[in-house]
């Protein structure tokens, strides 16, 4: 199993695991003990709460010794259940020493029996309702990765079939590039081009992967389409069908099947879950605490400009994802059609337009862009999930259409509110400069880096030095 996908699937399950195994201590510890729950663990050498939190680090550990937080592609019930069975005999064994080792004698046998049993039994019923969670979830569309199959052959049919089968791992594979050995009859997805029109493809469609299902008579085709995607921020799978190894890649196992996989951007999994946690987390309460203001500057664009208030735009995102963008209103509402008007007097050099006295702007629209307040309203982007609030500002579909193959890779990460072009470049007018220093970003990216670049962009905001 690809293993990108299934970390959330594992995190979920270590998180589920843990907690459950608490609560079950607690909660039968109170039906054992009553109220004096507490008490009662204290005359036995250990403080409830903490022997609630180690009893669930321990059952976390030997789930996790008997594999079943590995990359896992071909799951059963019953497999998971015996393994399950057997974390639980060996915890039992291990309980019942270290209460030996401390000369415990008074420790109830029927709630250890019971806690354990009730463990196990959870384990597998919570492995089912997470599991029916993903699959429910990604099915509707949501936390899906769209995949490009380079090759429309009987291997690539059969490999897009099989990664589809599992819908908790979220991936859609939205059609195939036909190679060299042309296209099979099974093949039933639509066929988007051929696989020397990848750049063209990789331009007009939302694609997060690349699985190269190609003969090893084309594996000349390998090494200058996988430089492509790097190129372009792209992942690349390629299933072993006995071609020569690629380089650079880590290998995993799906469904049986050797995968080789290169992951050009951000791939620490984890991390990336962490980040989308703080965006909805930050997001959230910042709304809430910023409702005042919000309605303050509302009522003032309102009062002062009419109506509307908020300005949305459709702008590009994650792998070319389209969304509609949100600001506070600063210039007249026929601000696009006059666009053509003022390009001659474009600050930017490359596809970007800044003019720093625009002549359409709205009266409190000055105020607004100097100290960034027009940007608060994408505190909504980043909650629904369009946005990061650190990452590349994300353009228009008329500067993506100019982008040179170089440029798309800065849409292999989330654009965001603010980022590290806007905080040590913003006067930049080379756009390739801007795409470098983005580009910096993604390879750099980490959490501290994000943390870094917010801490810099409040004296931007104080200083009043906007856009």
């Amino acid at each position: 199993m690809v293993r990108k996908h299934t970390t959330a699937i594992r995190v979920a399950f270590m998180l589920v695991d843990f907690v459950g195994a608490a609560l079950l201590f607690i909660g039968l510890s109170i039906a054992r003990y009553g109220d004096a729950w507490q008490e009662a663990w204290a005359q036995l050498g250990v403080g409830g709460p903490l022997a609630a939190l180690a009893y669930a680090a321990g059952w976390v550990v030997l789930v996790w010794l008997q594999g079943l937080y590995r990359l896992r592609a071909r799951w059963s019930l019953r497999a998971e259940a015996v393994l399950l069975i057997r974390a639980t005999g060996i915890f039992a064994v291990a309980i019942i020493v270290l209460l030996f080792a401390a000369k415990v004698s008074d420790a109830s046998r029927l709630l250890v029996g019971v806690l354990l049993l009730a463990t196990a039994t959870f384990a597998v019923i919570s492995r089912i309702v997470v599991r029916a969670l993903f699959a429910w979830v990604r099915l509707r569309g949501h936390a899906t990765r769209l995949a490009l199959v380079v090759g429309a052959n009987d291997v690539g049919h059969g490999f897009a079939d099989r990664v589809e089968q599992h819908s908790d791992l979220g991936v859609r594979v939205i059609g195939h590039l036909s190679g060299p050995d042309g296209v099979a009859p099974a093949v039933t997805r639509p066929v988007l081009g051929k696989l020397d029109e990848i750049e063209t493809v990789l331009g007009e469609h939302v694609v997060d992967e690349v699985f190269v299902c190609l003969p090893v008579e084309a594996w000349n085709y390998v090494e200058p389409l996988t430089r492509l995607c790097a190129d372009m921020g792209k992942v690349v799978r390629i299933p072993d069908n006995g071609g020569p190894s690629v380089s650079g890649g880590y290998a995993e196992d799906f469904d049986g099947i050797r995968v080789t996989s290169l992951a050009y951007g951000p791939d620490r999994t984890v991390a990336l879950l962490f980040k989308r946690a703080v965006d909805a987390g930050a997001a959230g309460l910042l709304l809430l605490l910023l409702s005042p203001l919000l309605a303050i500057i509302a009522l003032n664009i309102r009062r002062t400009d009419g109506r509307p208030v908020f300005f949305s735009q459709a702008r590009v995102g994650l792998h070319g994802r389209r969304f509609q963008l949100y600001k506070f209103r600063t210039m007249g509402p026929d601000a696009e059609a006059q666009l053509a008007e003022l390009e001659h007097l474009n600050e930017i050099r490359g596809s970007a337009f800044k003019l720093t006295v625009d002549p359409r702007l709205t009266n409190s629209g000055p105020f607004l862009r100097r100290t960034g307040l027009d940007e608060l309203p994408q505190l909504w982007n980043v909650l629904r999930g369009d946005m990061s609030l650190v990452g590349p500002r994300p353009p228009l579909p008329s500067e993506v259409a100019g982008y040179d193959v170089w440029h798309r890779r800065r849409l292999s990460m989330k654009p965001g509110i603010t980022g590290l072009w806007q905080v040590s470049a913003r006067r930049e007018p080379e756009f390739d400069r801007w795409v470098r220093i983005d580009l910096e970003y993604i390879d750099r990216w980490s959490l501290w880096l994000d943390f870094k670049i917010m801490v810099r962009t409040l004296p931007a905001i104080f200083s009043q030095e906007g856009r």
